[in-house]
């Protein structure tokens, strides 16, 4: 009872922040929309940022307040807000967006997640998203694309001009490469030779490299990991999770996979391949050496 009093606090806290920042971020997206002078769109596309920032702040400041999570930071990381990063991330619950934000809100640029175009109808954050420029990439099955071949490839149409609206501002841009959430189910329908990560898909990383690439300096390998269990978000608010892992490896970017041409050479799309699959190798050897720690700690 206590837990779930102590949830519904916490979206309406929430709730009240964002009543209070939808407002004048409204009004700068549409005077963004409306003036098309770049110089212009772009002093509004900080400012959008801005206020997105404090409302992350807001909100962050409420949820230390209220739990008790352990927020543990490993590996090496030296945040800049003068540059730009791209963010490799696992993905296994909503509880990684707020992990995300635990640990890269104030020390890198503002970051623009991509996300599922449904998430677009979320009240009020749906507006957020539109407002911030967030790219909202649409899922088609393998069927679905026999039958429209003209839609493939508009997931990296739709990244290229999210990609384009943020050339010239230091910027973090999220990717969850495995493109869903980890389920022991799609684990096991995969069977993508990991033990704890789902298939990486290449195609948007490459296509962020090509369009912004010449701006992004590091890459920002996370790793997020959850002792007790996967939770919801639902277990954040109500103060279920004793403590979540976040793992940072720092990489400068290779050049070379900012000059390839991901859709028109094989060649190129199979070595990009090959280095994304690498780095997933890695971070799946990183998660089982985090859980056989944690493991071990227990025992002691």
């Amino acid at each position: 009872m206590v837990a779930s009093i102590r949830a519904i606090l916490g979206l309406l806290v929430m709730l009240i922040n964002t009543l209070i920042g939808i407002g004048p971020m409204m009004v700068i997206a549409l005077a963004k929309l409306i003036v098309p002078h770049q110089p212009f769109q772009q002093r509004c596309a900080r400012g959008v940022m801005w206020i997105a920032e404090k409302w992350v702040d807001a909100n962050v400041a409420v949820l230390n307040r209220m739990l008790d999570t352990r927020w543990e930071l490993r590996g090496d990381f030296n945040p800049r807000l003068d540059t730009s990063y791209l963010v490799l991330c696992n993905h296994q619950s909503w509880v990684d967006i707020a992990a995300l934000v635990e640990v890269l809100n104030g020390r890198v640029p503002y970051y623009k997640f991509f996300l599922k175009r449904e998430l677009i109808w979320v009240p009020l954050l749906g507006l957020a998203f539109w407002a911030l420029d967030y790219p909202l990439m649409r899922r088609y099955s393998s069927e679905y694309l026999k039958k429209h071949p003209e839609k493939r490839g508009l997931d990296l149409e739709i990244t290229r001009k999210a990609c384009e609206k943020c050339r010239g501002m230091p910027i973090t841009v999220v990717n969850f490469p495995e493109g869903t959430r980890y389920t022991p189910a799609k684990h096991e329908a995969q069977q993508p030779g990991f033990r704890h990560l789902l298939q990486p898909k290449a195609g948007g990383i490459s296509f962020v490299l090509a369009s912004i690439g010449d701006q992004i300096d590091t890459i920002l390998d996370i790793s997020i990991v959850y002792p007790d269990g996967v939770p919801g978000f639902w277990d954040l608010l109500a103060n279920r999770i004793p403590r979540v892992i976040v793992d940072i490896r720092q990489y400068p970017l290779d050049q070379q996979w900012v000059r390839g041409d991901y859709r028109n050479d094989p060649a190129f799309r199979s070595r990009f391949q090959q280095w994304i699959t690498e780095l997933w190798q890695q971070k799946d050897e990183r998660i089982g050496f985090i859980h056989t720690s944690v493991d071990a700690e227990r025992t002691e």
